[in-house]
């Protein structure tokens, strides 16, 4: 196997993670906007539920506290599960460019702590 093979697999599945949910949720979206087509031009009246619920997928609710503070914890076991398999890997097979690779697990987890800080900010407690 290349060598290169393997950031290329790595950045693939990254953009994988991004783009497939992103697609399904569009796709799901043209759907549902074929089916209130085709009941519109059959002339029948949407119920106000459907209509309440389209709206309030629009919505952003606002953010919380323990919303800040879940991500940040999330961020934060990212950012460790990042550090220690690449220690493992430099401890293990003696690479010393793994260790380089793992100082990247210290952007999550800035991020998180960020989180974890903003949540002792935040008013909404919600």
């Amino acid at each position: 196997m290349e060598p290169t093979f393997i950031p290329i697999a790595m950045f693939a599945m990254i953009a994988a993670i991004v783009i497939v949910p992103t697609w399904l949720k569009s796709k799901e979206r043209r759907d549902m906007q074929a089916t209130l087509r085709a009941s519109i031009d059959k002339g029948q009246a949407l119920p106000p539920e459907v209509i309440d619920a389209l709206t309030r997928q629009t919505v952003k609710p606002p953010a919380t506290a323990v919303r800040d503070l879940r991500m940040g914890v999330i961020l934060l076991a990212l950012s460790l599960g990042i550090g220690v398999t690449f220690s493992v890997i430099a401890y293990t097979f003696g690479e010393t460019e793994a260790w380089g690779f793992g100082a990247f697990a210290a952007i999550p987890g800035a991020v998180g702590l960020a989180f974890i800080i903003l949540s002792a900010f935040n008013k909404n407690r919600g």
